[in-house]
């Protein structure tokens, strides 16, 4: 026997075991697996193993070992059934069914994973952003008390102006006039007019009553019963009867 002789010669092209070269048979009676007659997927299995004659044990064990484990099975479905055993060879075929099922939609996922677009072949990434330099300067140099009067400022403008008017104590130009026209009666010579003033001690009240008695004795210089004097511009104001 020659080396070459002593070489496998079964064409597993794509296969990983037994159970994938049953799956490869049952694909060729183009049925469903949930209809696969079991015994013919058998007898094409055993016609397969048995078709290679330079079979090397130890690279083969396998297929071996799943083609002893189908001639039993083959035998258990055609021999009349022994309530005794357990599992069942129908059990035993469906199992086979089963797992066959497994491994053809596993193979399908991944015929459909690599059939994918695959990076840097068919898609590709975006390119990664540059980064940005920053640059930090001061555009105002400011303390403590500029900042708290910017503050000030713009919260002065900002806030409503509310203006309280507060009432001061003034002498009416009634309460003056009958004033002066009763004390005129009792003055014979000339009069600073500061002598019809009441004796008030508020600066504010003392200025209106000032004001409201000038203008009485006005008004009593234009009715003719009081004669008005100033010798200069700014100088004391004198008064008398008519």
């Amino acid at each position: 026997m020659t080396p070459e002789s002593d070489a496998l010669t079964i064409d597993i092209d794509g296969w990983e075991g037994p159970l994938d070269l049953l799956l490869a048979l049952a694909r060729a009676q183009k049925v469903d697996l949930r209809e696969l007659s079991i015994l013919a997927l058998v007898e094409q299995y055993l016609a397969f193993i048995a078709g290679a004659k330079a079979l090397k044990l130890e690279i083969a064990a396998d297929y071996l070992v799943m083609a002893a484990w189908l001639a039993y099975l083959k035998s258990a479905l055609l021999l009349p059934k022994d309530p005794t055993v357990d599992p069942s060879p129908e059990e035993l075929a469906l199992r086979l069914q089963i797992r066959l099922q497994r491994l053809q939609a596993m193979r399908e996922a991944g015929a459909r994973l690599m059939g994918r677009d695959r990076l840097d072949r068919d898609v590709f990434l975006r390119g990664s952003p540059e980064g940005l330099r920053v640059v930090r300067r001061n555009d105002w140099q400011a303390d403590l008390y500029e900042v708290i009067a910017a503050y000030g400022a713009v919260m002065a403008r900002t806030a409503p102006i509310v203006h309280h008017v507060t009432r001061r104590p003034v002498m009416s130009l009634e309460d003056a006039l009958a004033r002066v026209e009763a004390l005129i009666g009792e003055r014979i010579d000339w009069t600073r007019i500061e002598a019809f003033l009441p004796a008030i001690s508020d600066p504010q009240l003392r200025k209106s009553a000032l004001a409201s008695s000038f203008v009485a004795a006005l008004e009593l210089a234009k009715q003719g019963k009081a004669e008005l004097k100033q010798e200069d511009a700014f100088a004391p104001l004198f008064v008398r009867a008519a």
